[in-house]
């Protein structure tokens, strides 16, 4: 996942695990993608990296670029309400 550290001011990658809500707390998703199989495995059998190559086709950058803007402008322990 690619997130905003709302302490550090700075864009971090990290995993989230068992898909729980378990992101740390301060940061805020901005983009993610899910490679368990059971994302991907009926359309692309066990190829994760065909997945992974057609997911870049379908990022709405406009949206992660909308929510990198109210991340950035929220400040440190800011409330982050989806749009």
């Amino acid at each position: 996942m690619l997130a905003w550290d709302t302490i550090g001011a700075r864009p971090v990658v990290v995993q989230l695990y068992d898909q729980q809500g378990n992101l740390a707390l301060g940061l805020v998703p901005l983009l993610m993608l899910d490679v368990w199989e059971h994302a991907y495995y009926l359309d692309y059998l066990n190829v994760r990296a065909d997945y992974v190559a057609a997911f870049w086709n379908i990022v709405n950058w406009n949206d992660v670029a909308a929510r990198l803007a109210r991340a950035t402008t929220a400040g440190a322990g800011g409330l982050i309400v989806p749009a």
